[in-house]
């Protein structure tokens, strides 16, 4: 997801932030986002813009909006990455357990919105629609679990 800028800049994590291991379910794992995920990522997320753009809080981001080349995606994955090092974004790719196909991704970036410490986001491809709410809810748990924050902006699922 290119990357929209936040309506807040300041201290995302605390310093010397170490990010959570990851929550696995039977039906997904999670992983840091990056160049390797690239043809996985673009073949899932190209073949679902209409069913991502039907994804609760979708309709106030400008992505996706038209297919990328695979260079254009693979810059994207490499900025992803470059936030997740630099602690100012973390992005996380959305796994079959088994067979690793990209099935969604995760993203954690500085609100966008007053009121809200993390800007949260998250889609499935078209094909793996029933998987939206499972992930969205593990996500919540990790969110109040694990990380940093207490008031995530992240739309609910119906």
């Amino acid at each position: 997801m290119p990357h929209d800028e936040p309506a807040h800049l300041g201290a995302f994590v605390p310093e010397g932030f170490v990010p959570p291991a990851p929550p696995t379910s039977d039906d997904f794992d999670l992983e840091p986002l990056g160049p390797r995920h690239n043809r996985r990522d673009l073949a899932a997320w190209s073949s679902s813009i209409g069913h991502i753009r039907a994804t609760p809080g979708f309709d106030r981001r400008s992505w996706p909006r038209a297919p990328m080349s695979e260079e254009e995606n693979l810059a994207d994955l490499v900025a992803h990455e470059a936030d997740f090092r630099a602690r100012r974004g973390f992005t996380y790719s959305v796994l079959e357990p088994v067979n690793k196909e990209v099935i969604g991704c995760v993203y954690l970036y500085p609100p966008r919105r007053p009121g809200f410490d993390v800007d949260v986001a998250s889609w499935v491809r078209a094909s793996r629609a029933e998987l939206d709410r499972p992930l969205h809810d593990l996500v919540c748990e990790w969110l109040a679990a694990s990380w940093p924050w207490s008031s995530p902006d992240y739309d609910a699922r119906r």
